[in-house]
């Protein structure tokens, strides 16, 4: 008897994707609720679990594009499930036991254990954490040759990004020796670059679901949309006073950090308050106006840009906001967003400043009318009461649908935020 492995469905929208690693070898033995592949969609990436235990008999490839519903495995059950402390084979024995019944099976356990750095344990792959196999995989990593500080010598995470980073740091000693100079003279002239050397220094590869969406949802933005861009500047000085002043009481109280992000949401919504054509969008012929407060904050991962989506921002407090927010950064990094998470915000917030940008105009994200740009806090010459003083300032870009949002409010809209930022305790009386 076997288990058929399809494509789960993901959303209601979500027709494909790409199966895009494959965590478990064709013809090993899975259990029950396992990770067993990564798929990719234009929205989300996930881990997607066994249905149950058996032989993993591969019907797809990694890397090619699946439909929702498709088989792209089969479970075979033709073995023994499980044993607790060992791992299943063919015969229903753990392998622990196998090795204890001869000594031709203990001398080779005892060939391989001699054969690893004292101290060392073979770890079975199938235990480690999901995002080392997957790193493993697309670097083509040996495991064995990667020295585990987990528990029982096991490889984690930060094992393996060490490892990558000396094996690049270090020397190639195969490298061919230095040839003797020559003596006579040989003229400096470089070889000409051939088409085929151009080609064998480039790399091409197929675009992930998620970065073609992220590619089209740009490309559209800046089609469907009469786009603009206006900037101010605020004193981040009192905000950065309040944080130093309260966060360890913060941090002690409510187990997260006090960060900025959610003096910003707070001064956003205080803004689509005043200025509600912010918080409006076009749907055909209709502007259909929105009177809740979902903001999108976006978070940027190695499989590139996304944006959860921070619900009723408004009757959220600040630590309830930080919390949220950092439970959605965990998320992105680990691929564990749901497709609910990503839908239905009214506005968006992106900080490019934790990069280093100092300006930038950011791209609506559709089919909202804004989004607000925060960027790196520099200390620059400002003038206060015709002084020149040093403060903390940073740019804010707030791009916005001309079709939706007059100039005017656009400006109206970036000067609430300003002065909700410059003086936080309005913020805080509003809960």
């Amino acid at each position: 008897m076997s288990i058929e492995v399809k494509i789960p469905a993901v959303g209601e929208s979500i027709t494909s994707g790409v199966l895009s690693t494959w965590h478990k070898q064709n013809g090993e033995l899975v259990s029950d609720g396992e990770a067993l592949f990564t798929l990719e969609t234009d929205k989300i990436s996930t881990e997607v679990p066994a249905p149950g235990f058996g032989k993993l008999e591969i019907k797809v490839d990694a890397g090619q594009e699946v439909k929702i519903g498709q088989l792209v495995a089969l479970l075979d059950q033709n073995v023994a499930a499980p044993a607790v402390g060992g791992t299943p084979s063919s015969t229903g024995q753990p392998s622990s036991l196998k090795a204890s019944e001869g000594d031709l099976e203990l001398g080779k356990e005892s060939a391989v254990l001699g054969s690893m750095p004292v101290g060392s344990h073979p770890a079975d792959p199938g235990s480690l954490p999901p995002s080392v196999r997957r790193i493993a995989e697309e670097e083509r990593v040996n495991l064995a040759d990667v020295t585990g500080t987990g528990k029982r010598g096991q490889v984690t995470k930060s094992d393996l990004v060490q490892y990558l980073e000396s094996k690049s740091a270090a020397p190639d000693l195969r490298a061919e020796p230095e040839a003797p100079k020559q003596s006579v003279p040989v003229a400096d002239t470089p070889a000409p670059i051939t088409s085929m050397d151009r080609t064998a220094r480039t790399t091409r590869r197929k675009m992930t679901p998620l970065r073609k969406k992220i590619a089209g949802q740009l490309v559209l933005a800046q089609q469907n949309a009469a786009m603009l861009t206006t900037f101010n500047e605020c004193d981040m000085s009192a905000v950065m006073k309040l944080r130093s002043q309260y966060q360890e009481t913060f941090q002690k109280r409510h187990g997260v950090k006090l960060g900025f992000m959610s003096f910003f949401l707070k001064a956003a919504v205080e803004s689509l308050i005043e200025v509600p054509a912010m918080n409006a969008r076009i749907d055909g012929d209709d502007l259909i106006e929105n009177h809740y407060y979902d903001i999108g904050v976006a978070v940027g991962t190695e499989r590139g840009l996304v944006v959860p989506v921070v619900r009723d921002a408004d009757k959220k407090n600040f630590a309830e906001l930080e919390k949220e927010v950092a439970s959605y950064a965990k998320k992105a990094r680990d691929g564990k967003l749901q497709l609910d998470d990503l839908t239905g915000g009214v506005f968006t917030i992106t900080n490019g400043g934790i990069y280093g940008s100092l300006l930038s105009t950011p791209i609506l994200n559709p089919p909202q009318s804004g989004i607000l740009g925060m960027h790196k806090i520099q200390n620059r010459p400002v003038v206060i009461d015709d002084e020149i003083v040093v403060r903390p300032m940073m740019y804010l870009a707030l791009s916005y649908d001309h079709r939706v949002v007059d100039g005017k409010e656009a400006v109206t809209f970036l000067v609430r935020m300003k002065e909700c930022v410059e003086d936080p305790t309005r913020l805080l009386l509003q809960g």
